[in-house]
């Protein structure tokens, strides 16, 4: 893979909540793939070839005078990027059974263990979304069932399911480097039943699920909804997330539209993860 810089910018904000999830929500709207929130706000990272000079003259809570928002920024070799990301990745357990880890740190007496290196991948389980993700996988059946990640970024729901019993996991991402940082923690974690694609909905036409997981944006879910809904089998499961509170009617009222039933919402600081039955 060629040498691909980053431009990082550091955000230091007086009042993390609620800042810190709308400059996340704002800058992934911009073109930002990657976020490590920090004490005291967040860094932000985005390729310097999809970079501008006026990036964020449409970053609309910058503007704002309720809140004080500083930030640096900087340009990141790539291989400098494991560095960056040690210094702040430290593990995280969710509901006490499953740990999403590094390599370098100690091994843990959860069930289900996740080894990952993200670099530039989102989905550490740091984030509200993914860490909703990953309880909605440990509450559900996965055993011999077919499952779709799609937006997989690091590839830890994919690695999840598996190790849940899933018989054949599909893993989609329209990144390059998430496509490549997948493949690499899917062997990382000596999974045998995931393939990793490169590109977006249009690779699950034709094909049929149990289970499907999509954590992206309000934006992009709405627009497949229907798509994956073609794929999703009789009483199969659809989880989705990347979204607000706020966005919860407007998601619930697309997958009625298709069938869909509501069956559980996990919310975290505002964001939130909605279960559909089909």
């Amino acid at each position: 893979m060629e040498n691909t810089n980053y431009i990082a910018y550091h955000f230091i904000v007086q009042q993390k909540e609620p800042v810190v999830d709308i400059i996340i929500a704002e800058l992934g709207i911009a073109g930002f793939e990657s976020f490590v929130e920090t004490d005291v706000g967040v860094s932000a990272y985005i390729q310097k070839k999809d970079w501008n000079k006026n990036i964020l003259n449409n970053i609309q809570i910058l503007k704002s005078t309720e809140f004080t928002i500083h930030f640096t920024s900087e340009e990141i070799e790539q291989t400098n990027w494991n560095q960056k990301w040690e210094e702040s990745f430290n593990p995280i357990v969710v509901n006490e059974v499953c740990t999403v880890r590094a390599p370098f740190h100690k091994k843990p007496n959860t069930l289900f263990d996740i080894i990952i290196e993200p670099k530039m991948s989102f989905g550490t389980g740091h984030h509200e979304t993914t860490h909703m993700m990953i309880q909605h996988i440990l509450k559900n059946e996965f055993k011999d069932k077919s499952v779709l990640d799609m937006g997989c970024g690091t590839g830890v729901l994919a690695i999840l399911s598996e190790k849940k019993g899933a018989s054949t996991v599909d893993a989609i991402d329209n990144d390059k480097w998430c496509y490549l940082n997948s493949k690499e923690n899917v062997e990382r974690n000596a999974c045998e039943r995931i393939t990793v694609h490169y590109g977006d909905s249009r690779l699950i036409k034709k094909k049929n699920f149990d289970i499907i997981l999509a954590n992206i944006n309000r934006n992009i879910l709405l627009n497949d909804i229907a798509v994956y809904v073609e794929c999703l089998k009789y009483k199969g499961i659809l989880v989705l997330s990347g979204f607000y509170s706020d966005d919860i009617s407007i998601i619930e009222s697309e997958c009625k539209r298709h069938g869909l039933k509501l069956d559980e919402i996990i919310e975290m600081n505002n964001w939130v993860s909605l279960k559909f039955i089909y």
